[in-house]
């Protein structure tokens, strides 16, 4: 990375924050600390953005979840900010629900400083792709009757209305979307995808699918675009049933 990435950490645990904050300044990052989420939105509500946000899961007085969904609502380029979500004991809950409320990845604590680097690199290297993509050849808008994917925009609707997702999750679509009617293990889908190397909790993906469906099934229960193989993978439907 020729340039340095500036994050920011809401982290309410001093001591853990300034050995982060050492560790990844000593590894080419410049990392702000917010000891609360109060003081961290009001951070994120200013220029220049973050390139990533490490977020913790349990703040003396909003939870991460809440930051979370705050974030991804907040108007313009703030919303697409990523999310490194720091749960507490690895409980697979905290997983699941911090992805479905928009986190990009998760770390359970406690973790080793080179597992934190590592990740954090690793959705800094796919949002670089992502906006490398802009001066690239323009791509073909993906249609399948209502649904709509702009690769270049990197934008999704549905019947003319902007469907909500994280990059990550936009990534995920358009791998299936490119590849529409060919089933996909997830390790080919995380393949495609690329940055996820240390991804240990497989049943992630899932829980992505299930946001990405939220966002352009009509019936999020009775998926007709991106279909469950069992024992398999995905596969995206070229036509509706």
């Amino acid at each position: 990375m020729s340039m340095q990435q500036h994050l920011l950490m809401i982290e309410d645990d001093q001591r853990l924050a300034d050995m982060v904050v050492t560790y990844l300044g000593n590894n080419g990052l410049s990392v702000a600390h917010c000891p609360d989420a109060t003081s961290g939105l009001q951070q994120l509500q200013r220029q220049p953005l973050p390139d990533l946000l490490i977020l913790d899961l349990m703040l003396p007085d909003l939870d991460g979840l809440e930051v979370c969904r705050r974030l991804r609502a907040l108007p313009g380029a703030a919303a697409e900010v990523p999310v490194l979500m720091l749960t507490a004991k690895g409980d697979p809950m905290d997983r699941v629900v911090g992805l479905e409320m928009g986190a990009d990845d998760y770390l359970p604590k406690p973790f080793e400083p080179r597992e934190l680097l590592a990740r954090i690199r690793a959705i800094l290297r796919r949002n670089q792709r992502g906006a490398a993509a802009v001066a690239e050849p323009a791509h073909p808008v993906l249609r399948f009757g209502g649904l709509e994917i702009d690769r270049d925009a990197r934008l999704v609707t549905v019947n003319g209305q902007a469907a909500e997702m994280t990059s990550y999750q936009f990534d995920l679509l358009v791998a299936l979307a490119e590849r529409a009617g060919r089933v996909l293990t997830r390790d080919q889908i995380m393949e495609v995808v690329r940055g996820r190397e240390l991804e240990a909790f497989d049943r992630s993906i899932d829980v992505h699918m299930g946001r990405i469906r939220a966002a352009i099934e009509l019936d999020p229960k009775n998926p007709k675009r991106i279909l469950t193989v069992r024992g398999v993978g995905y596969v995206f439907a070229k036509q509706q049933d």
